[in-house]
């Protein structure tokens, strides 16, 4: 299949042709030609104003719950609804039934994601079962293709084992991600800590639950002098220690959701279950201190945590109301709408260049003769989502029907497009 791209704006740091409009020739899963204008002959064309192109995104936790959880989405879904949203490539987490935590698992992904629109990276677990008692086989899931390491949803709470971990993954420079959550702090809480959590008479997680285990793990990951990703940051104090951590010259990196940078736990006061989340919606300051971190550069990456939520466990009361929303459709345009002043080269940044370097994950620029691994988008064109419109199995989302700025267009991956 050949495809050209029409005066697109190319957004690649990396490229010689980052920053202005070019045709893009697409032949063979290759970017054969970059010009001012071609008018070769071509299978597809997509001719728009306003078009942007990027480099593939790439998402750093998401969940499609297969095996186990296909009633909520499978690997089949799930990667359609990442490429709606504009990724190339995800890392799934590996809270399935059973366990991503051996190498079968991680080549079942590798294998069912072959003929899927995009590449599916399968996180492995760091423990056992995600118990959190044991290591897992690291190593053998790395060799079977496992990206990253974490015990997802169930972050690791041992300070002994965690530091095992790293010490472990320091042998082959592996990375683990982990939730900043100690779970023996509020655990039976349900939104932030604050004047909201007592006003509505909810029992509250406290940012201190973060705060104090992401402090303890960049003091381990200093001892062990490992690589340590840390996604769901939500309080203005534990990027402060990031920041700190990062000065040192620490392998320490950080992501933030889409929804901790939209919402503050003032926007719970309906009981909205789509934002019942973990790590919860914090305070204002808290939400408007994570903008400043995406703007500042603090932030290296966008996580969608992508979780999806059937009927029955979301619309029911709060108190019932599982964790989670989906992410992967609308990351983008919330991101986009929010902080239009981000460059375009610091939105290509956060969804796909900086996640690629910390998790080795192949390099590609927009040049001649390189891999067609692409993102198209504008940052101009509106996005509604209605519930019908999402390709996820789940539509457990605060932001359906919600007018945002931003759209993505579609992705050009494996030698093929894909369009919304």
């Amino acid at each position: 299949m050949n495809i050209l791209l029409k005066q697109v704006q190319i957004t690649d740091p990396n490229s010689p042709f980052n920053g202005k409009p070019f045709d893009i020739l697409i032949e063979d899963n290759k970017i054969s030609k970059i010009a001012a204008e071609l008018n070769d002959k071509a299978t597809t064309v997509i001719n728009e104003p306003g078009l942007s192109v990027s480099p593939g995104w790439v998402d750093i936790f998401a969940d499609f719950c297969d095996p186990g959880y296909e009633y909520k989405e499978t690997l089949e879904s799930g990667a359609a609804a990442a490429a709606a949203g504009g990724y190339t490539r995800v890392f799934t987490l590996p809270n399935t039934q059973p366990v991503t935590d051996h190498k079968s698992l991680v080549e079942y992904a590798a294998r069912q994601s072959a003929g899927l629109p995009v590449h599916i990276h399968p996180i492995g677990a760091i423990t056992r079962k995600a118990e959190g008692k044991d290591l897992a086989e690291m190593y053998d899931m790395l060799h079977s293709g496992a990206v990253a390491f974490s015990d997802g949803l169930h972050p690791v709470q041992s300070p002994g084992l965690f530091l095992k971990a790293l010490q472990y993954v320091k042998a082959f420079n592996g990375v683990l991600i982990q939730v900043p959550v100690d779970k023996s702090i509020g655990a039976s809480g349900l939104i932030n800590e604050g004047i909201i959590s007592t006003r509505l008479g909810l029992p509250g997680m406290p940012a201190i639950a973060e705060e104090s285990i992401l402090k303890r793990d960049i003091d381990l990951a200093r001892y062990a002098g490992s690589a340590i990703h840390f996604t769901g940051v939500s309080t203005a104090t534990s990027l402060q220690l990031i920041r700190e951590a990062k000065k040192e010259g620490m392998a320490v990196t950080c992501s933030v959701t889409p929804y901790h940078l939209f919402f503050c736990d003032e926007d719970l006061q309906t009981y909205d279950t789509y934002l019942k989340v973990n790590p919860p919606i914090r305070s204002k300051a808290d939400m408007l201190a994570l903008r400043d971190a995406v703007l500042d550069g603090t932030v290296d990456c966008i996580a969608s945590h992508h979780l999806p939520q059937d009927w029955d466990h979301k619309i029911c009361e709060f108190e019932y109301a599982s964790f989670g929303m989906t992410g992967l459709e609308t990351a983008f345009a919330v991101v986009n709408h929010l902080l239009e002043q981000l460059s375009s080269n610091r939105i290509v940044e956060l969804f796909s260049l900086n996640a690629r370097k910390i998790f080795n994950l192949p390099a590609t620029h927009i040049t001649e003769g390189a891999t067609a691994e692409l993102t198209i988008y504008s940052r101009s064109n509106p996005t509604v989502l209605h519930k019908a419109d999402f390709k996820s199995k789940s539509a457990n989302s605060a932001f359906t029907d919600r007018e945002l700025t931003g759209q993505v267009k579609g992705i050009i991956n494996k030698g093929k497009i894909y369009t919304n």
